[in-house]
């Protein structure tokens, strides 16, 4: 690939590669023994046939292995030669290669690339701000000098300057393909060569350029991607040269790139027996990508013992539930409280600001402070669009901040400038009341037809099966419409022989669930097989007696609420509230609870899929208000009113099947007709006024106001 480039470029005989590929596209072992001849001129230059070859040298070229290629790579090479290489992207070039070569990657050659103007959110305001600051002044005092008629000096603040330039580095941790350092490359170059324009302008001594790619440090664990990084550095490197007009020929054209390391970033396994915390090199600037693992797929994807390897350094310092990507964020804020680096700035998984994750925030914030941030960002990663949150930081020496662009007075650890949410404590009053659904844990549901089945049939206990033949509740069934579904459940701690009186249910779990059961590594789950994994005690005996409860779907894109039959067992894709009266359900459904829900949620990663509700910091976090009477009847008539118009149209007279299956709460949100708005607008007013509040208040008033009850409450409870 670097020589389709060089012979584009001019740094190789015009036309010599494709010749090659050309003359031996039908014969992969005489092309082989042919480029094994040129890399080996190329690796310290010489003669090719009657073509001088350049001395290139560098990494690339220090060794001349080769493979030999299949008849149809050979014939995609003879392809690629029709392509003009000159003109590549490099900050693209990596994963494009990178994505061409992985068969599992290879359905996603088509999908969006995260390019330069993306990832310059990171490497503008981290490194290229504070640099042209410093390149604002030193063209003032250049100009100053001049004016003075003093050019010498004048010029000489010019190379001071450009010596500045010269001497920056810039770490990403987790380079990948090396578009990250690629961009930073770029934009060095860019301003090295205003300073340089500058100079020939007034005619004084030539200047030439001095920022090279061995400036960019890279981490990377892939031995094929950290290869990627260097070549594609080399070629956006050579390329910003000719692009530009800056004449490119020396001896050697490349030079080795061992500031690209093959290593992993957060722990170093070179005495298996004892891992330890890596040390990154220094370098003024951080930027880059770390992956994205949430807590859970760190043992599922790297295994138990990497996982609590990881726990047992960085236990101490940030949660153990911690998204993956939060220990670069840790590994990058201690190199600036340790005078290692300066500035620093990543991308994060959007659960970054939300729960454990936010920890690794309160850390930066207590020894630094965060100077920029993008809460919410489409993102594209391995070719599919997700969300994520762009998180710059510091010392907190730096004294510009913006929030998603514009100027911001601060940025708390929710990412952002308004009341910090994630400083709400729980409340006692809110206690007991809501829940996650039961976790079963295997499959336990059946269908419709083999429930009603079952329903008829008699016991040698003398119990109906409806004892343990249930109607069951997903997340699903609250936004979309019902589907009727049932589950087989023994409760909380039947006995096995009780529950095998029940003789359809239970062998239909044992023929069913316990194959799956036997080989759980959970010995609990393993012994009990015939019950549910998570059974959720407590939610179950704060549900007896009620005839309905509220029920909210946990990941939702619009936070919806409904009353559910109190004989449906929830599942834990469903969040409950114990309560089954309208005032509850107006406060909750009410605009105040739904913004204090979103910035106390989690945003998922998914692009466009919402918010997740977590009953701890969205539920027993909430002030509810303390109405008086009149308050409380107003509320709830509003929320009566509310529900009743959205039955009405869920469920209009004589509607076909096929009409109600697009009769939805999500459907309906998506929407919001006038009298859904106007009904929410009553609703919202009565809620207001129960606090004492105006109905006019904006989104950040309203959360202002919420945290300062929830702060007085919390305090109150305390003494």
């Amino acid at each position: 690939v670097f020589c389709l480039y060089a012979e584009d470029a001019g740094l190789l005989p015009k036309g010599l590669f494709t010749e090659i590929v050309n003359q031996h596209n039908r014969d992969a072992v005489a092309f082989d023994r042919i480029v094994q001849a040129l890399f080996g001129q190329m690796a310290g230059g010489g003669y090719f046939g009657p073509d001088q070859i350049s001395h290139f040298n560098g990494d690339l070229f220090s060794s001349v292995d080769t493979v030999v290629f299949s008849p149809e790579a050979m014939l995609n090479l003879h392809e690629a030669t029709r392509k003009d290489w000159r003109n590549i992207e490099p900050s693209i070039f990596g994963t494009l290669f990178e994505r061409a070569l992985d068969a599992s990657k290879r359905s996603q050659l088509g999908a969006h690339y995260t390019g330069a103007a993306d990832i310059d959110l990171v490497v503008q305001p981290v490194v290229m701000d504070p640099l042209r600051r410093e390149w604002d002044t030193a063209r003032q005092e250049a100009g100053a000098l001049e004016a003075a008629d003093n050019q010498a000096a004048a010029q000489n603040r010019l190379r001071d300057f450009q010596d500045r330039l010269a001497s920056v580095r810039v770490l990403d941790p987790a380079c990948g393909s090396g578009n990250f350092l690629y961009t930073a490359l770029r934009s060095l170059l860019d301003l090295e060569k205003e300073v340089i324009d500058f100079n020939d302008l007034r005619g004084w001594e030539e200047m030439y350029t001095r920022v090279q790619p061995n400036q960019m440090l890279g981490l990377e664990i892939n031995a094929y991607a950290a290869e990627l990084a260097r070549t594609s550095l080399w070629i956006g490197y050579i390329q910003w040269h000719l692009t530009n007009g800056v004449h490119y020929r020396r001896e050697p054209i490349l030079t080795p790139m061992d500031t690209i390391r093959q290593t992993d970033a957060i722990l170093d396994l070179s005495d298996p027996d004892n891992p330890a915390e890596p040390q990154w090199p220094a370098a003024e600037f951080i930027i880059g990508n770390p992956p994205f693992l949430g807590s859970i797929q760190i043992r599922r994807e790297l295994g138990d013992e990497y996982a609590q390897a990881v726990y047992g350094i960085y236990g101490s310092r940030i949660p153990n539930s911690s998204d993956i990507c939060c220990y670069w964020f840790e590994k990058a804020r201690d190199q600036i409280e340790t005078g290692k680096s300066l500035r620093a700035g990543l991308l994060g998984t959007q659960a970054i600001r939300f729960q454990n994750n936010r920890q690794v925030l309160t850390r930066i914030k207590e020894s630094g402070d965060i100077f920029a941030a993008i809460p919410d960002r489409d993102w594209v990663l391995e070719g599919a669009s997700v969300h994520i949150s762009v998180i710059c930081f510091d010392n907190g020496t730096e004294t510009v901040r913006t929030l998603d662009g514009k100027p911001a007075g601060g940025i708390n650890v929710g990412l952002t400038t308004g009341s910090n949410i994630a400083e709400a404590k729980r409340l006692k009053e809110n206690a007991n009341t809501c829940y996650l659904g039961e976790k079963k844990h295997g499959p336990f549901e059946i269908d419709k037809n083999t429930a009603l089945e079952m329903l008829q049939q008699s016991n040698p206990n003398g119990r109906p099966n409806s004892d343990v033949v249930k109607p069951w509740l997903i997340g699903r069934d609250i936004n979309q419409k019902s589907s009727e579904r049932w589950i087989i459940d023994f409760g909380v701690s039947m006995p096995e022989e009780v529950a095998a009186l029940y003789e359809a249910p239970f062998e239909h779990v044992k023929s069913k669930v316990k194959p799956e059961r036997d080989n759980h590594r959970d010995r609990r789950l393993r012994q009990n097989w015939w019950l549910h994994g998570r059974p959720r005690i407590e939610m179950r005996q704060a549900l007896v007696g009620l005839s309905r409860f509220i029920a909210t779907s946990q990941v939702s894109k619009h936070r919806v609420f409904a009353f559910a039959d109190g004989r449906f067992l929830p599942d834990v894709t469903l969040v409950v509230i114990a309560r089954d009266d309208d005032f509850t359900f107006g406060v909750l459904q009410s605009r105040l609870h739904e913004l204090w829900a979103r910035a106390s949620g989690t945003q998922l990663r998914e692009a466009e899929s919402g918010t997740r509700y977590t009953h701890t910091s969205c539920f027993e976090t909430f002030p509810f208000p303390r109405p008086d009477d009149a308050q409380r009847d107003a509320i709830a008539e509003a929320a009566r009113v509310l529900n009743e118009r959205r039955e009405n149209w869920l469920n209009p007279p004589g509607a076909s099947e096929a009409q109600l299956k697009k009769l939805t709460l999500t459907n309906l949100y998506n929407q919001r007709p006038t009298w859904l708005a106007n009904a929410h607008d009553t609703l919202d007013a009565a809620v207001a006024d129960a606090y004492g509040w105006p109905a006019d208040l904006t989104d950040a008033e309203i959360l202002e106001r919420l945290l300062a009850l929830n702060l007085e409450r919390a305090a109150a409870q305390q003494d």
